[in-house]
């Protein structure tokens, strides 16, 4: 009986929340507003290839091998310590990218509560940044009740809350007679699939639904997850697809297509909307609390990857330097060392053509390394049906190996695709000329392998002396 009582606890509507919750979130909507009536297409398409199968195949590792570790251990298993090691390092490392890519939309909101003119001001944006980047940094300094409390309050009030009023305040725009900026017909549910920018556009939706092997670890704590998990997995799938469309098209309705700034995007759909409604006043309000919803996220994840890299570090693989941790728990030497990194390649705003650019080539590096994660996870869940095919798992992928190289093999094309298509220039970077055009693919290629080849230059260099580490007792 005993060890039936652990898997009673999480109810399917439990689990579908906290996917929903890792995936969703309403920075990502005006990147998607520019596919028009086809995001319906997009997201569906994200959805099968890989949103679902990341969320099965993550569940099956975590039911597996539990314990703490995640991506590192399962990719361990598979490929041993030194791709594991590679693994968890691509989770933490894209961060560092996505914390100034996600400031960039908080400093663009901030700008909107006093002068949407500072939205376009370089200056104005980076010190936004670096200030409440670092303002993260040293609010987890102070321990995880702090950082908890901030996490919930900022995806009601600053995801869900505006969330629910753009899609209203569109519909009201619709019902007033208005005219929305983009027109359906049949033909406008059908992408592009020969256009650089619709494709190039790709990649950043597949980051937007990435995240699902953050609530598969709790699969275990599921009653009869076979069943349970994928109805779980299906229908949050269903309610991301839902709000991202709504969301999306309720951005697009009202800000026209060419005018939409990725940075800024669903800050104009408000300022708009509540023009015509003459509500203006209200900008400023939802505004600041799309910035304080964006802000808490970037507080919750400065803590968890950099929790990744002290297991490393406590495994040996690390000099015992960054083993440390202070009073409350926190590895704040690991904090600060990503505070300079990410405040660094923040600096590309002054150098990119116009903001959004900026924001884009941070989403876009971003998806490559995080992508590189997925490859490693995929490719381990195949090769550990094959050589521990007696482990016990609570939950697997169902139809055999067969099933496994179905569902891993789609959801690691589609990775490598999204890799690959995240090399293609925004519009304003190839209007630019050349030289920008070979900037931005020469940022992102050796920024790519830049980033892998520390892990093993790292391992290499710790497990050949491993008197300058002390692995965990």
């Amino acid at each position: 009986m005993s060890g039936q009582v652990k898997n009673t606890g999480m109810s399917i509507f439990t689990m579908s929340m906290l996917t929903v919750a890792a995936v969703l979130s309403l920075r990502n909507l005006p990147s998607q507003a520019e596919y028009g009536y086809s995001v319906i297409f997009y997201l569906v398409a994200a959805a099968i290839c890989f949103f679902i199968p990341s969320a099965l195949v993550s569940a099956e590792l975590a039911s597996a091998w539990p314990e703490e570790g995640g991506v590192y251990l399962w990719v361990k298993q598979a490929f041993g310590p030194k791709w594991g090691f590679v693994a968890i390092f691509m989770q933490w490392v894209e961060n560092l990218p996505w914390f100034p890519a996600v400031l960039t939309f908080v400093a663009s909101s901030i700008a909107y509560v006093f002068d949407p003119a500072l939205a376009t001001n370089r200056w104005f944006v980076l010190i936004t940044i670096w200030v409440t980047l670092w303002l993260a940094t040293f609010l987890n300094f102070k321990g995880m009740k702090l950082s908890a409390f901030l996490s919930s309050s900022g995806a009601i009030a600053g995801t869900v809350a505006p969330g629910i009023v753009i899609i209203l305040m569109a519909a009201g725009y619709l019902i007033s007679g208005r005219t929305p900026m983009i027109r359906f017909s049949l033909h406008s549910l059908v992408p592009d699939l020969g256009s650089w920018d619709q494709l190039m556009l790709l990649s950043g939706m597949m980051v937007g639904l990435s995240g699902m092997e953050m609530s598969a670890v709790h699969v275990t704590e599921m009653a009869n997850p076979e069943r349970r998990f994928p109805r779980a997995i299906f229908s949050a799938a269903a309610l991301v697809i839902l709000l991202s469309v709504l969301g999306s098209l309720a951005i697009a309705f009202v800000v026209p297509p060419a005018q939409i700034s990725l940075a800024a995007g669903a800050d104009q759909a408000f300022d708009a909307v509540f023009q015509v409604f003459h509500m203006r006043w209200m900008t400023p309000v939802m505004c600041f609390l799309l910035a304080y919803g964006a802000v808490t996220m970037v507080v919750t994840w400065v803590l968890g990857p950099s929790k990744g890299v002290l297991e490393v570090a406590r495994e040996g693989l690390l000099p015992r330097y960054w083993q440390y941790r202070n009073q409350n728990g926190m590895p704040t030497r690991i904090l600060i060392l990503q505070g300079v990194i990410s405040s660094l390649l923040a600096l590309v705003v002054l150098f990119m053509p116009t903001i959004s650019g900026a924001f884009w080539i941070m989403s876009a590096l971003t998806a490559q390394l995080y992508m590189i994660m997925y490859l490693f996870m995929f490719a381990a869940a195949i090769k550990l049906r094959y050589s521990q095919p007696d482990k016990a798992r609570p939950y697997r992928v169902p139809g055999g190996k067969f099933g496994m190289w179905i569902v891993s093999g789609i959801a690691f094309l589609t990775a490598l695709f999204a890799i690959v298509v995240g090399f293609i220039p925004t519009a304003d970077v190839r209007a630019a000329g050349i030289g920008h055009v070979i900037l931005y693919i020469g940022f992102l290629f050796f920024g790519s392998l830049f980033f892998m080849a520390i892990p093993i230059v790292l391992y290499y260099r710790f497990t050949r002396h491993p008197e300058t580490v002390t692995p965990r007792r």
